[in-house]
């Protein structure tokens, strides 16, 4: 028996139409378009970098086998390298340099360490104003703060005044002049400086740390010492690489705080590498391929001292 049916019949539904080579096709443009466009800012940044940061270093390089006085530049081969080796100014600089690097970053970054741990605390008030304060000097200008701490560490300045009421010193202090308290200054404005903005990033990262580890650790009978080696530390370690990497390459390449406190004196007692460079094209007679070939030193420095840091940082974790 045939049964007849109807149009109105709900038990049947025409074929719906489906267009799996147009919907393939649409996937297919809108990828890409997104990587036409991911390209785009890619190579926008890629050129950029290329023409303001590898090109000058590029050029720096080449400039190194040159010598000569001001633009009158002819090829040296090696001669700047082999000078380097006989320079007592630049021996100077370097010693400077890795004693502000090995005295001034653990010091900075170990006082970073303690400031955040102490202002993670929430039992304490008013942590607002204490971060800030702590903050605020690395916002502050380096001109400024610099000559503020000239004054301050001066013969007849504050710091003299107050030790000597103190009854800490029965004479003042030449904190300027005397070769080894100029690098006490100079280390001493540096860390005031920076220690703040090294806070900053290791309170964001205790603030994510679950604080039921900390419970768990003060259940098993864990003081605050041993938390804080035990927890604080580990968990903060890639920060702490991070940080240690950052602090290194800003110290090696410190310029204005010695240029603007000490210049570089007495004699050349605080000089860093980055000033003797600057005097090499600046303030002496120019010579820009030996300036050049000192600034490859600062190059080589960062990577070494990076590296060391990695693994360091590297040998910990496993």
């Amino acid at each position: 028996m045939i049964v007849a049916t109807t149009k109105s019949d709900p038990g049947i539904h025409p074929p719906k139409p489906n267009f799996p080579l147009k919907q393939k096709k649409s996937r297919f443009s809108n990828r890409t378009k997104n990587a036409i466009v991911g390209w785009v800012f890619i190579g926008l940044s890629f050129l950029l970098i290329s023409i303001f940061y590898f090109y000058p270093m590029f050029q720096a390089l080449l400039l190194s086998f040159q010598s000569g006085k001001g633009t009158n530049l002819t090829y040296a081969g090696l001669d700047n390298y082999r000078r380097l080796f006989g320079d007592p100014t630049f021996h100077a600089a370097v010693k400077n340099t890795v004693i502000y690097l090995l005295v001034q970053v653990p010091l900075m970054i170990i006082l970073a360490l303690v400031f955040s741990v102490l202002l993670n605390d929430k039992k304490l008030k008013f942590k607002g104003f204490y971060r800030t304060a702590i903050f605020l000097p690395c916002v502050t200008s380096l001109v400024a703060y610099s000559v503020i701490f000239k004054y301050l560490f001066g013969t007849d300045g504050i710091i003299n005044m107050l030790l000597m009421n103190l009854a800490i010193i029965s004479q003042p202090i030449q904190w300027i002049t005397d070769p080894f308290w100029a690098k006490i200054t100079i280390i001493i404005a540096i860390t005031w400086r920076w220690t703040g903005y090294n806070m900053i990033f290791y309170l964001s990262a205790l603030q994510n740390i679950d604080n039921s580890i900390y419970e768990a650790a003060r259940i098993d009978g864990a003081n605050a010492f041993q938390q804080f080696f035990k927890i604080t530390v580990p968990m903060l370690k890639p920060i702490i690489l991070f940080t240690s990497i950052t602090s290194t390459i800003g110290t090696l390449q410190l310029f204005d705080e010695v240029m603007n406190i000490t210049g570089g004196g007495p004699g050349n007692a605080t000089m860093t590498i980055s000033q003797y460079i600057y005097n090499i094209s600046f303030k002496y007679t120019p010579d820009f391929g030996y300036a050049a070939t000192v600034s490859y030193v600062i190059v080589v420095m960062i990577v070494f001292f990076s590296i060391i840091q990695f693994k360091v940082a590297g040998e910990k974790n496993g």
